[in-house]
């Protein structure tokens, strides 16, 4: 991996300097960098993919872990404005996808480019967050949660270090997401793909659909099989349509 000017938030698998597009990939809560591994060898060349390191895990293990949405998404932002002088699309899935919705409007807000498209994965639209709050149970019922969601393989989780570490972090990722409440914005002006498992537990495609209301720019709605983390099966599907979406000619969004 070869780190990107925006320091510690992004890096990227393949580096491809010559590339005239950037996506750049939001992982779920309590993931890492490592949900798009093996994403960058199926884009074509001209696509240099770049994942997102949140704070407090894996290598940003001793960094404290971002206490509400605004927090994460003033850093994060500084990153992508470092890398923002060639075009880019944002990719989110699940909290990812809050994630670059919030980057693409502080974006704007600081009058600096903004993403040629957005592609939403696994998550309602902002103005219709559902909150929750599985972050105030015990960690029998965060365990539960994420076995429910099939997020984590139960193996990983029989070390009490390990669980304990990433307990942490994912807690506080849950935390961030049920308690964020979007500010009153007008909607984004690029277009808006939204994705989706056709079996996912917190998600209908009617819902889905409603990310309409983000943005002036078109939306499509495109389903896979498989449950909320439909994304490692259908790797191959999904890099299929990613590649269609961000091969449509589209002009800087401003």
């Amino acid at each position: 991996m070869v780190e990107e000017p925006g320091g510690p938030w992004l890096c990227r698998f393949l580096p491809r300097p010559g590339a005239g597009l950037r996506l750049i990939c939001m992982p779920h809560g309590g993931g890492t960098d490592g949900a798009f591994l093996g994403w960058a060898e199926l884009l074509p060349p001209g696509i240099e993919l770049l994942a997102v390191r949140y704070p407090g895990r894996e290598d940003r293990l001793g960094e404290p872990l971002p206490r509400d949405m605004g927090e994460l998404v003033d850093g994060l932002t500084d990153a992508v404005a470092a890398v923002a002088h060639r075009p880019y699309a944002l990719f989110g899935h699940s909290m990812g996808a809050t994630v670059a919705y919030e980057v693409a409007q502080e974006m704007r807000r600081r009058g600096l480019p903004g993403p040629v498209h957005l592609v939403a994965s696994g998550r309602e639209a902002p103005h219709e967050e559902k909150g929750g709050d599985v972050h105030r149970g015990d960690d029998e019922d965060l365990y539960a949660e994420l076995m429910r969601l099939g997020a984590t393989d139960p193996e990983v989780l029989d070390d009490p270090d390990l669980r304990r570490m990433i307990f942490s972090y994912v807690r506080a990722d849950y935390r961030l997401i049920e308690t964020y409440r979007p500010r009153p914005l007008p909607p984004l002006d690029c277009p808006v793909s939204v994705f989706l498992g056709d079996r996912d537990p917190d998600l209908t495609p009617e819902e889905a659909a409603r990310w309409r209301h983000a943005t002036h720019g078109r939306t499509r709605l495109e389903i896979f099989p498989g449950d909320h983390f439909y994304l490692m099966p259908q790797r191959h599907a999904v890099l299929a349509a990613l590649r269609r979406v961000l091969a449509q000619p589209v002009g800087r969004a401003g």
